[in-house]
């Protein structure tokens, strides 16, 4: 077994992957269409995502529209979207589900950026336990006489490097989603 260090580096992606993801669903005061991305419709007897149901427009800043392509799941569609916990109040007009977007007073964009922060923090932790697991690796590696000791510091030093990498990437990432919460 030798040392790859893409495979590291392709779990430390996956949860900056994540981390966008997570973002994406923190509301800035703009309408946008991947807000709502995370909530899923009791359809059909399972769990689906909205896109699923309907398809979803930012016909302005302050407004989100779902139109639902089946008119027995309208009622579900706005159930789902007033229980999932982002403070969105969605009205039904026929089979178009409207969803106006609130102002953000400065009161809920403080605790959104502290919301953003505990994603990133996650996000740094899950980075550096994929470093730890890199680390284990190459101490097993160099104790089974695979690798030399010289080959283990250099492939330290890689690890080291990726992970500082990626955790200035998150930071990046928390810096402006910050600004984009608080702009108003």
């Amino acid at each position: 077994m030798s040392f790859t260090l893409s495979t590291y580096k392709t779990s430390m992606q996956n949860s900056i992957d994540a981390l966008h993801k997570e973002f994406v669903g923190l509301r800035t005061g703009r309408a946008s269409t991947n807000l709502i991305d995370p909530i899923t419709v009791e359809a059909y007897g399972s769990k689906m995502p909205m896109s699923q149901v309907g398809t979803v427009n930012a016909p302005d800043a302050r407004l989100l529209t779902v139109q639902v392509w089946d008119k027995e799941m309208v009622k579900a569609v706005e159930k789902s979207i007033r229980e999932a916990g982002l403070g969105l109040n969605p009205t039904t007009d026929g089979q178009i589900v409207r969803i106006p977007i609130p102002d953000l007073t400065e009161e809920r964009r403080k605790e959104l950026t502290k919301v953003a922060a505990k994603f990133a923090e996650n996000t740094r932790i899950a980075i550096r336990n994929v470093r730890r697991d890199a680390m284990d690796d190459l101490k097993a590696l160099e104790k089974n006489k695979t690798i030399s000791e010289d080959d283990h510091h250099r492939h330290n030093k890689e690890v080291q490097d990726l992970t500082d990498e990626f955790v200035k990437n998150v930071d990046e990432m928390l810096t402006k989603k910050d600004a984009d919460i608080m702009h108003v």
